[in-house]
């Protein structure tokens, strides 16, 4: 059996994300999500408001100000999840639980945060310095900001919804430098339009951005909740080709409003609406934008975030359960977005980095930017049981473990990780050995800013390997003759 080795990981062609949680759906810990999906993503977006100066917060706006809402924005503040940080906040709230829970399974946070635009610095400074200690955390301040239904855009103009993203920008790039922040706007609307929508009020904010963004649906219904979807009214269906073209048109926009700088492009939500399409549909086409960015030789998108993982209405991998909120029913759209982010396009690359040798310090610095150690092991056939054990030396250990294209986690404390299900849907190929990947992201989910580049580094230090039980048969099967 050979020797192990490192890995280095990088970027993937086009990175895929996740949003977990919503005005529409509740945050599903990332257990459950690499269970079902099987790999992790390069970040899991969180979307939160902060708020803080108005009447009824920090109480969920839905909560605050319950009445017969019209529409999903219809408060007087935005009715995402409340960031509860911030100037005399606490750290203890949810969204820290959270973003430690999304590190922890070695995934990078993207913070989606609409926010009072005429909050002082101060407040502003107080979020930035609450994420420093989150790596390589993305901060989307108050996108889809040419819109009208959030609060920042009803009660400020465009142009000032502009000054205040490049004042927030200024900020957290002095106060959090670990922090890159996204900008997103409508982009272009039309084929025959030359600009995107609002692009003069808003190319000094495009130039203060470290990314840009747009949102896009190939289908949506977005009189929800206040609606069903019956007919036309409230809803639309989108030519998938076209979305795709008014995207990449964006990514041009945004390259000369920057006078030719080429800033990574995201797409921040990316969906079909099955209220509009039905099931099965909204599966199509959502595997048809992806074949899109596959053929294009371009590779003009940095990544994109499916919109989202569970949902109360149809823009999820799963539908809420209205009986119990914490169990998911699985859309046909589950099944084929797993397979579309099994392709290596949409991968993290990784080259061999040399020998390992015992003890090994492994670098995180995000979830395409680490190190981790390959351990070969020998196959004699397709595996019935193949378990891993961490004796005392990995017992305390936070630790990401890939086989046979399969990702687990295993949590300090945990003595053995059950990898059999690698081979379930990806069967044996007759190799006489496999390699298992090991990394190790932050523990507590939060890098130590005492370390030298510990606001974007991670480091630790493995002193065993796990040892690994493989059998190919279980000890009694009546189909085997005495």
């Amino acid at each position: 059996m050979r020797k192990p080795f490192l890995v280095q990981f990088g970027t993937a062609a086009c990175a895929v994300d996740l949003c977990d949680g919503s005005e529409r759906g509740e945050y599903v810990e990332q257990d459950y999500v690499l269970t079902k999906l099987g790999r992790p993503h390069r970040a899991i977006n969180l979307m939160y408001c902060y708020y803080p100066n108005d009447e009824g917060w920090p109480l969920r706006a839905s909560v605050a100000h319950a009445h017969d809402a019209k529409f999903a924005w219809d408060y007087p503040y935005d009715d995402y999840f409340p960031y509860t940080g911030g100037l005399n906040g606490t750290t203890d709230g949810p969204v820290f639980e959270q973003m430690r829970d999304i590190r922890r399974h070695g995934q990078d946070v993207c913070l989606t945060l609409t926010m009072d635009p005429f909050l002082p610095g101060e407040h502003i400074a107080a979020v930035a310095r609450d994420l420093r200690t989150f790596g390589r955390i993305t901060v989307r301040i108050n996108h889809e900001a040419t819109g009208s239904w959030f609060s920042f855009n009803k009660r400020a103009s465009y142009e000032q919804v502009a000054a205040f993203f490049v004042r927030a920008c200024g900020v957290f790039h002095q106060e959090a430098p670990n922090a890159k922040i996204v900008l997103c706007l409508d982009g272009c609307k039309e084929l025959s339009e030359r600009k995107m929508v609002m692009e003069d009020i808003f190319t000094e904010a495009t130039r203060a951005a470290d990314i840009v963004s747009v949102d896009r649906y190939l289908a949506l219904h977005w009189g929800w909740p206040g609606s069903v979807c019956e007919d036309a009214s409230g809803a639309a269906d989108y030519d998938t080709d076209d979305i795709y073209t008014l995207a990449k048109k964006s990514r041009k926009r945004y390259i000369a409003m920057c006078d030719g700088v080429k800033k990574p492009m995201v797409m921040s939500e990316l969906n079909a609406d099955g209220d509009v399409t039905g099931p099965y549909y909204q599966a199509e086409k959502m595997k048809r934008f992806c074949d899109l960015l596959k053929a294009d030789r371009e590779h003009w998108l940095s990544g994109f975030t499916m919109y989202q993982f569970r949902d109360r209405g149809r823009l999820g991998l799963e539908i809420e359960d209205p009986n119990n909120a914490h169990n998911g029913i699985e859309q046909p759209l589950l099944a084929v977005y797993r397979d579309i982010i099994k392709d290596p396009f949409f991968q993290p690359s990784r080259k061999r980095a040399g020998a390992a040798k015992l003890p090994v310090t492994l670098r995180f610095g995000g979830a395409e930017d680490y190190e981790a150690v390959c351990v070969p092991v020998a196959l004699e056939g397709e595996p019935i049981f193949f378990e891993a054990y961490f004796d005392e030396e990995l017992i305390d250990e936070n630790l990401m473990l890939e086989v046979n294209g399969r990702w687990f986690y295993k949590a300090p404390g945990v003595r053995c990780i059950d990898m059999s299900s690698a081979w379930f849907d990806r069967s044996y190929d007759g190799s006489a050995e496999t390699t298992v990947t090991i990394a190790a992201p932050p523990a507590s989910g939060e890098n130590d800013l005492t370390a030298k580049d510990g606001d974007v580094n991670y480091y630790r230090t493995l002193t065993a390997l796990p040892r690994f039980r493989v059998r190919y048969a279980p000890i009694l099967d009546a189909r085997r003759k005495n």
